[in-house]
């Protein structure tokens, strides 16, 4: 690898692009994020090299990732999708958009698998957040102190059938399940939108459960399942009682402190396994 080579971050929101871009720099290598106007927190990709484009700008990306030695590529932070009037791309964007054809009818999985292989296509090679993040621990059952009951244990099996269901459908990555009642189903609100809506549906009784796990044929390089403290808090706000993930196949951000939030909250933070409700 030549020493000028630059790992390339497509950065929409949140603080993942700059997560990822510290931990390149801590593997010895050097970032270069182009974050997305419009979506992108320019202040905390400050201390990387980096330029903020418009979405539609392809020509201007693919040249200004050419110019720095980008080989790999990283896609990574929440971008919605805009409207064609919004876009506004350039010629380069017209180019790209003709070869995605029917890709961009299709629903997100579909539309980012397009854009992966197109990426693949002009050379890049696309590697997931998770190739660079401190991996997190693929335990299963319980992470914390914490340990689900046997009503949350059959909330958990219900959610993942749900989601088993509904993922060929390309529709959301998290669940939650009360009582054997579905709360909801996460949609393009993404994950925090729905517990803030779970909040003022919670039934009396025992609280409900969150679920989170990847859609079948999902292109986990562009759109993992991710949990981080945050998710934590906004469980407990929701009146939940804990959540369940298949940790190899999702992105646990500060695992330590999810420990600790979940300890503190009076969470669960349970990781599916074979023996546990996912399996069949």
């Amino acid at each position: 690898m030549s020493q000028q080579e630059r790992v390339g971050i497509l950065a929409g929101g949140g603080p993942l692009p700059a997560r990822v871009a510290a931990s390149v720099r801590q593997q010895g290598r050097e970032p270069f994020l182009i974050g997305f106007q419009g979506f992108v927190d320019e202040a905390l990709l400050r201390p990387y090299p980096h330029a903020v484009m418009r979405l539609g700008a392809a020509g201007t990306i693919l040249r200004a990732l050419r110019a720095q030695h980008c080989r790999e590529l990283v896609l990574i932070g929440p971008v919605k999708r805009p409207s064609w009037r919004a876009l506004r791309p350039d010629a380069e964007g017209m180019r790209l958009i003709g070869r995605l054809g029917r890709a961009l009818f299709a629903g997100d999985d579909g539309l980012l698998a397009a854009i992966v292989r197109l990426l693949e296509e002009e050379g890049f090679r696309i590697r997931g957040a998770h190739e660079f993040l401190t991996p997190s621990c693929c335990q299963k059952g319980a992470w914390g102190r914490i340990q689900p009951d046997e009503q949350a244990l059959a909330d958990i099996k219900q959610a993942v059938h749900i989601l088993s269901v509904m993922g060929p459908l390309d529709i959301g990555q998290g669940c939650v399940v009360q009582q054997g009642l579905t709360l909801a189903v996460e949609a393009l609100e993404g994950t925090d939108a729905m517990l803030q809506r779970c909040a003022a549906l919670r039934q009396e009784g025992a609280g409900g459960v969150l679920v989170k796990m990847p859609k079948a044929g999902q292109e986990l390089r562009a759109d993992m399942p991710t949990i981080g403290p945050t998710t934590l808090v906004n469980i407990a706000e929701a009146g939940l009682r804990g959540v369940a993930f298949l940790p190899e196949l999702t992105l646990v951000l500060d695992a330590d402190r999810c420990i600790e939030e979940a300890d503190r909250l009076g969470l669960f933070f349970y990781g599916l396994g074979e023996e546990s409700p996912s399996g069949d």
